[in-house]
């Protein structure tokens, strides 16, 4: 599914560049309504108070493509988020509203968690599923109000948010004690077995254990976490370039890449049985035994195990606040990401090239999968209203594309508003 539709705030986008598709879309950020708002509009449309809960979206600081290798990631929680105002029902139904999509859903629990519908639904259906599946009580049902203002298709996790802010709600509802890391797993485990979506569980996870100025360091292995303070000097401003390349098998697109990682992989675990993933490998392995690979199979190889180190020398400079060392790991692990992963593009060149000559800027990197999507770039908080733009002005002359850009500081997790 496309995430651009899940809470419907789009509009065409009129483009100077011939070259964009006339079918390409910007993401409209519009306003959250106050929680106080959102619980009027519960109350109004159900005649019963509710209580209202919370979830973040994220952005990855660094770590790119090492989840999947038992490896490290460092992602923060923004301060865009989902809201679920939530109350109990006694006749078995789910009354779901969608404020941004202007939607209406009355189902019985059943058919609601029978099959997907293909919509903004199938995200908190999901987590119902699999919160039964666990044996949380759900069967009388609830009414939900679900409003957010994470921009959607930006590869901030709104649909991440969505998940856990519903996980939140009905936990809350229902007074079932649940760790944080169990609920990060069954709303991963929502998205991929019920609306089919294979991610990791970075997204989930940071939504619920974000903290306020903090990036959130996770051991993909092990699930343990790390938080690393963000200086309160910085600003997370993150740049979508509004393009996304999608690569065809053969032509170098990500299953290519994992199957070449997985086939260098291989080779060094022929060498050391005891290596159980990337993240087990070192550079001196790839010095002894690198040559027995395909060049693409030794950069990809290359590209995380050097991630997985950077991640953990970011903690440091975090904790030293040291923004300088910081940026110059952002420089390093973008420069891995183009050149040994092979996933950025024109577009995401140009984007990290001007922030680079932006005052303020301590560091830039492209964020996400690659191929397009958005840069994320550390900016010192004085400069970060000058830094957007001159981001938003370089990039429209360019490339003739209207960039969309976030302002962000590092947000706690998911909570409970008190009303």
């Amino acid at each position: 599914m496309d995430l651009r539709y899940l809470f419907g705030l789009q509009r065409k986008r009129k483009s100077a560049e011939p070259s964009i598709p006339a079918n390409r879309f910007t993401i409209l950020k519009e306003p959250m309504q106050t929680p106080a708002e959102i619980a009027a509009l519960h109350f109004a449309s159900y005649n019963v108070p509710a209580q209202l809960f919370a979830a973040p979206g994220r952005v990855n600081l660094i770590g790119e493509h090492t989840d999947y290798s038992d490896g490290f990631v460092m992602p923060a929680a923004i301060d865009f988020s989902t809201i679920v105002a939530i109350s109990h029902r006694t006749d078995g139904r789910i009354l779901a509203h969608s404020v941004n999509f202007q939607e209406h859903i009355t189902k019985t629990v059943d058919e609601l968690l029978a099959a997907r519908a293909k919509s903004w639904s199938d995200y908190p259906a999901g987590v119902l599923w699999a919160l039964r599946e666990h044996g949380v009580p759900i069967d009388n049902g609830f009414s939900l109000t679900i409003a957010g203002d994470v921009p959607l298709g930006a590869g901030l996790s709104s649909s991440a948010s969505v998940e856990v802010a519903t996980a939140f709600a009905v936990l809350g509802a229902t007074s079932y004690d649940m760790p944080l890391k169990q609920i990060a797993l069954l709303c991963q485990r929502a998205e991929n077995v019920f609306v089919g979506a294979n991610v990791g569980i970075m997204d989930q996870f940071v939504s619920c254990c974000g903290a306020q100025d903090h990036a959130v360091m996770i051991d993909c292995r092990s699930l343990e976490y790390t938080l690393a303070p963000i200086p309160p000097e910085v600003r997370i401003v993150i740049c979508n370039s509004m393009v996304k390349h999608s690569l065809a098998e053969g032509d170098g697109g990500y299953n290519t890449r994992r199957a070449e990682m997985e086939a260098g992989l291989r080779i060094l675990q022929s060498h050391r049985p005891e290596i159980k993933a990337l993240r087990d490998a070192t550079m001196a392995d790839l010095e002894k035994w690198g040559s027995e690979m395909s060049p693409a199979s030794l950069r990809r190889c290359r590209h995380v195990i050097t991630e997985d180190d950077r991640v953990l020398a970011a903690v440091e400079a975090f904790r030293a606040s040291d923004l300088t060392r910081f940026g110059e790991l952002m420089a390093q692990a973008m420069a891995s990401f183009r050149d040994d992963f092979e996933a950025s593009c024109p577009e995401i060149d140009i984007l990290i090239d001007l922030a680079n000559r932006q005052p303020g800027c301590f560091g830039a990197r492209l964020t996400g999968g690659g191929f397009g999507g958005c840069t994320v770039n550390l900016v010192a908080a004085d400069r970060a209203a000058a830094f957007v733009d001159a981001m938003r002005a370089g990039y429209l002359s360019a490339t003739g594309i209207a960039a969309e850009i976030y302002t962000s500081r590092a947000s706690a997790g998911a909570h409970q508003i008190p009303l």
